[in-house]
């Protein structure tokens, strides 16, 4: 793991807010989306929701023709085995399913980016277990943060609460990031190693967290179409995603539709926003 504090953009308050409307966006559409997950719903009628509610709202979908080959879609829409970089299209989401819907979207030149998984219906109850791990894991991760702390001290965070929850696997290649005038911005933020490494956490830092988690192995395929990560062992995986600052005051996470105020005050930590 090669940490660098070069090139890790520090926006002003002002621009922080700024993003703060990016991020509003990412998590209304988000709900938008959970709501709309339903037995016989196509992925690809998810991506033309999202896409027809970013845009309503004066921003421009992060995703669409992102990086080579173009990425087709405004979510990716990863389904069971997929962990990440699902293409939407014409697969219809079945009863006892899972999707994991990874949403970016642009405002004014500022980024936001998060995901959520949801189940289909019922879904067996590791399933159902895997999917709680990982989101509280992100949180886990979020509340470690602190100014003056450093970036490996929310990777720690999660990799500890994953591994006191049972035998899941975290993915290593693929991280967490930096965010602002860019979707992926240094420093990495990998979901796994010890605490006070890496940059140092100051104020008008952006990070988008997001832990990988399966049921099974940490080792992944990329399949033919060059984007989507499939797990190695065909176990089922969940991904869960906020981008968050630190102010003065605590910590403001800029996806979540209140902030993060309720469950960061769950676990303790004062609301920055």
């Amino acid at each position: 793991m090669r940490w660098s504090d070069r090139n890790i953009e520090i926006k002003t308050p002002e621009q922080i807010r700024l993003m703060r409307v990016a991020g509003l966006l990412v998590g209304e559409t988000l709900e938008l989306l959970r709501d709309a997950v339903r037995p016989g719903v196509t992925t690809g009628q998810l991506d033309a929701l999202a896409e027809d509610n970013i845009r309503s709202h004066g921003g421009i979908p992060s995703f669409k023709g992102y990086s080579h080959p173009p990425f087709p879609g405004t979510i990716c829409a990863s389904v069971n085995d997929e962990v990440v970089h699902g293409i939407p299209g014409s697969r219809e989401l079945a009863e006892g399913d899972v999707i994991s819907i990874d949403c970016g979207a642009i405002v004014d030149g500022w980024h936001g980016d998060a995901a959520i998984t949801v189940a289909v219906g019922e879904v067996p109850a590791d399933v159902q277990e895997l999917m709680r791990v990982t989101e509280e894991s992100l949180w886990r991760g979020l509340a470690a943060a602190r100014l003056d702390g450093r970036v490996s001290d929310i990777s720690h965070a999660i990799e500890s609460y994953v591994g006191s929850q049972g035998g899941y696997g975290i993915l290593e290649e693929y991280t967490g990031h930096g965010i602002g005038t860019e979707m992926h911005m240094p420093p990495n933020v990998p979901n796994y190693g010890r605490r006070g490494r890496g940059p140092r956490l100051v104020e008008g830092m952006a990070l988008a967290v997001e832990p990988m988690v399966t049921l099974g192995g940490k080792r992944t395929t990329l399949l033919e179409d060059e984007w989507t990560v499939v797990t190695g062992d065909g176990s089922w995986a969940a991904h869960y995603e906020h981008t968050f600052t630190l102010t003065q005051t605590g910590t403001w996470v800029l996806t979540a539709v209140d902030g993060g105020r309720e469950r960061l005050a769950a676990l303790g930590v004062p609301f920055g926003g």
